[in-house]
């Protein structure tokens, strides 16, 4: 099992910025993938940004992309969610999940965008982005 713990949500004025974390626990974190993904009000779960289990490959929606930066620090078994510039279409619901890769090198560089490919996720942190 893997425990997952969101922190840093919040209220935000439009152009403001935020930093999300999420804290595991449980297995080798080095062995997941990890990714964030929102869900807004009456709308499905969608992908936000992605890591690979090693860091060295990334992944981004399109909406987010240059306003993002996913990264994640393996020594800490965290991740971070760095939010610019920031829309009143970006408030969602914001959760971290996390897939299990294994260690072998092949999947050090790969990321995951799909919300069925994770197994593990956090309760999701509230971000409201309005003036």
């Amino acid at each position: 099992q893997v425990q997952l713990v969101e922190s840093g949500g919040g209220m935000v004025l439009p152009g403001g910025s935020l930093r999300l974390s999420c804290a595991a626990s449980g297995r080798t974190f080095s062995n997941y993938a990890m990714a964030w993904f929102r869900q807004a009000p009456g709308k499905e779960r969608e992908f936000v940004a992605a890591i690979s289990r090693s860091g060295l490959a990334t992944a981004y929606a399109n909406s987010i992309k240059d306003r993002f930066t996913i990264s994640r620090d393996n020594a800490k078994n965290t991740v971070t969610l760095q939010m610019n510039s920031l829309k009143p279409e970006d408030t969602a619901v914001y959760s971290c999940a996390a897939k299990f890769t294994g260690s072998l090198a092949y999947s050090a560089s790969y990321t995951y965008q799909q919300v069925a490919q994770y197994d593990y996720w956090g309760q999701g942190t509230q971000v409201t982005v309005s003036s």
